[in-house]
Formats: C-alpha cells, structure tokens, sequence
C-alpha cells in the first residue's frame, strides 16, 4: 500500500515537471532515450518496444498519450534511420523488391488505421491489458527470430501474396496500438515470406513501416488525447535525440555482448515490463 501511494507521489511530481517541462525531467528523458537506443541499438532495433512502458510507468502517461508519443518518437528514429539503411543497402537493390514493399503495405495502412482506431476507443485499462499482451508477443517474436534461424517457406505464388496482405495488417494493428515501427515484426516476416536475406530485409522493413506510421499517425490526430504532442513537443524531441544517439552507440557496440547472453535478457526485460503495464492503474 505504502509503495503504490509512493509511486503515485512520483508520478505527480514528473508529471508537474513535465507542465513546466523542467530541465531536470528533460535530462531525464534523454537519458532515458539513450539507454533505450543502445539496447536496441546493439541487437538492431529502434528500441520503441522497451519506450513504451517507460512512459507508462516512469513518466506516468495514460495508455493512449503514452501511445501517441511512442509513434511520434518511433516516427522520429525512423527518419534518420533511413540515410544509414541506404548507405548500408542501394537503393537499387531494395528497387528490385518492390512488390514486396506494395504487398505488405497493401495489408498494414490499413491495419494501422484499425489499430489506430479500436487503440483511441479502449478504455484505459483495457488498453494496458492489451499492450500487456502484445509486449509479451514481441518478446516471443523476438526470442524466435534472434535465437533460432528463420527458414523461408515454400508458398505458391497466390499463397505468398493473400499471407502478405495478411500478416501486414496484423502488423499494422500491432504497429498502431503500441507506437512502434513494428521492425521487430516485420523482418522476419519478409524473411519467412519472401525469402530475402536479413540485412535487405532490414532496409524493406523501413519502406514498408514509415508509410503504415504516417497513416496511424493521421488517425491519432483526430483524438482529442493528440494534443499530449504540442503540449509535450520538448520532450519528444530531446528523447527521441536521445534514442537517436543511443542508437548510433548501439550499433558501434553491437557484437560486444554474445547474443545468448543479450537476448535473453531483453526478452526477461519485455517481459518484465508487461506484467508492470498489465497491473498499472
């Protein structure tokens, strides 16, 4: 009792902090951010799906604003991501993958604007049930593809692309909900679908999240709980700098930690934080 009454002080007093929006907090969001980045960064992710319950549970947003600044940050990282993703993969050789860019986008916009919509009509704690569940999700996806080797399947033609549409608006409703890039998805299933080699799939993963973003993005605009983006505009941007500058830092430590020893941990970390967003009030 006296540790819930604690917390609850806490959260008032960062959520003062961020009305006034205090230096203080703001050193704290880029600390934050840049932690987060370099967890992502040295397994190759944007780290959103680590972001979102420290919005939730350190900053103290309600599900939905802390959905909303998630995507715009997510938003943020993947802008600056792509002159990298371009520099590492031609532009040429991801031209030569195009149909599978239209495939799965043709199923994620409008994933993202379902996932985007039922997101803005939950109750608030519904909608920490679910990104409960879908935190345990990217954690089961993420254990899969990081520790065991993803096979191609052999599908027909016709197969392979209704799968496509399929498994895009999945994602896209899974991408909206939580304010992610949904990279973390979308890469294995490019893989396991389409049979391209990870590292283009890495680079198609970004082709194919920007838009299904945008469009989610649109329809959180039209929520009355959007306008936590002009009030809280600072923090977004000195956390997503944060992230950015994590995630550079990341990447140049990235083989540091032996992936048996990383994912595991990342994967008890996502699962961690699920239980905490299930029991948040």
């Amino acid at each position: 009792m006296q540790r819930g009454r604690a917390d609850r002080s806490r959260r008032r007093v960062i959520v003062g902090e961020l009305r006034r929006g205090g230096p203080r907090l703001l050193i704290v969001a880029a600390g934050w951010g840049a932690a987060i980045g370099v967890l992502g960064g040295m397994i190759g992710l944007g780290g959103a799906e680590f972001r979102l319950p420290l919005l939730i549970g350190v900053f103290g947003f309600v599900a939905l604003q802390a959905v909303i600044l998630n995507k715009a940050m997510s938003l943020v990282v993947v802008f600056t991501a792509l002159p990298a993703r371009l520099g590492a993969v031609p532009f040429d050789q991801l031209a030569e993958h195009w149909t599978v860019v239209a495939n799965l986008l043709a199923g994620s916009v409008v994933g993202a604007w379902l996932g985007a919509a039922w997101a803005t009509r939950m109750r608030s704690a519904t909608l920490y049930r679910v990104l409960a569940g879908l935190l345990v999700l990217i954690a089961v996806a993420f254990a899969v593809t990081h520790v065991g080797e993803v096979q191609a399947l052999e599908l027909p033609p016709v197969v392979r692309v209704v799968a496509g549409v399929a498994a895009g608006a999945g994602i896209g409703v899974v991408a909206a909900i939580m304010g992610v890039a949904g990279g973390e998805l979308l890469i294995p299933t490019i893989v396991l679908l389409f049979a391209i080699d990870i590292k283009t799939a890495g680079s198609l993963s970004l082709a194919v999240s920007l838009p299904t973003m945008l469009v989610a993005f649109a329809r959180y605009r039209r929520d009355d709980s959007f306008r936590v983006i002009r009030e809280q505009w600072v923090f977004v941007l000195v956390m997503a700098a944060g992230s950015i500058t994590g995630t550079v830092l990341g990447g140049l430590l990235l083989g540091v930690v032996p992936v048996p020893v990383l994912v595991p941990l990342l994967v008890a970390l996502l699962l961690f934080s699920a239980v905490r967003v299930w029991r948040h009030e």
